[in-house]
């Protein structure tokens, strides 16, 4: 495995300065997620479930290039992605991640328009059985924890499906599959809104991040630790993390950080890693910046 923090070629894809600028976003939102103590996941202060801020820094750097890179469909970005991810630290850092973030970054990449959102659904409407097949064999490669089989459009083996129709499939069991099924509601309509509130607020960076992370965990039970450990348990974090969200509304920094740290221990000693909702945290971020982009595009003609 390579070192996390061994010096690597520059990280930014082959292409012109929109598929620089949008690997440049995705591992900025990789980096900024790790800088606020999300409870029960893996953030500069602390690590947790086997796994180090620098495993998703490598990460981060290994998928970018893929994840931007031009005339790839988005099957092939996930692919690429997570084996170079998988090849960068030896383990599955960042499927989750990738899963939300190749649509948004095609969005970006092929726009017709500046309006992010439009653009995502475009995207979401055009994916095909060749997506779903590459991503189905991304999964595979990634193995992620719980994944077992399924009844229907079973990743073991080849795609039969479009990759949305593929994602409908789970969507009443996995968030990222919901993403997919509901044209990334969570992240236009829950995300995006949280971090706009947090900046209104003054808030820096981190904690910004901290409140979009914080806001997803409180509106619906965390799909990862529901797939590990059963319904009950993912509901139960919900509503502690709805009490501690309303706790750290007009909390400050510190204060914000000191209940987030104290609720993350407990988590990690229960093994509780609420994935999905981090997941969905580095997706908004990075959808942010794509609008940012899309708008600076625009504006310069």
């Amino acid at each position: 495995m390579t070192h996390p923090l061994a010096p690597r070629p520059n990280p930014l894809p082959a292409g012109g300065e929109r598929e620089r600028d949008v690997a440049a976003a995705f591992i900025l939102a990789c980096e900024a997620e790790l800088a606020a103590p999300k409870p029960g996941n893996v953030h500069h202060f602390a690590p947790g479930h086997g796994m180090e801020a620098d495993d998703f820094i490598a990460s981060a750097r290994a998928a970018a290039p893929f994840i931007a890179a031009p005339g790839l469909n988005v099957g092939r970005r996930i692919l690429g992605a997570v084996e170079a991810s998988w090849a960068a630290v030896g383990q599955n850092t960042n499927l989750g991640i990738v899963l939300l973030c190749a649509p948004l970054a095609h969005a970006a990449l092929t726009a017709e328009s500046a309006d992010l959102r439009r653009e995502t659904v475009r995207v979401l409407e055009r994916l095909d059985v060749a997506d779903a097949d590459a991503a189905f064999r991304a999964i595979r490669r990634a193995n992620p924890a719980g994944l077992g089989s399924a009844k229907e459009h079973d990743v073991a083996g080849p795609a039969d499906v479009t990759l949305r129709d593929a994602m409908r499939a789970s969507a009443d069991r996995d968030r990222i599959g919901y993403q997919y099924a509901h044209d990334f509601v969570d992240i236009f309509e829950t995300g995006l809104p949280a971090l706009r509130r947090a900046r209104a607020r003054g808030h820096d960076a981190p904690r910004a991040t901290l409140d979009v992370y914080m806001a997803f965990l409180a509106a619906f039970p965390d799909s990862h630790i529901a797939r590990k450990y059963g319904l009950a348990t993912a509901l139960s974090v919900r509503e502690d993390a709805a009490a501690l969200y309303a706790e750290m509304e007009g909390a400050g920094r510190d204060e914000a950080f000191a209940l987030a740290l104290r609720y993350d221990r407990r988590l990690k000693e229960n093994r509780l890693n609420p994935g999905t909702s981090a997941d969905l945290t580095v997706a908004a971020l990075f959808a942010d910046s794509l609008a940012a982009i899309l708008a600076s595009a625009r504006k310069n003609g």
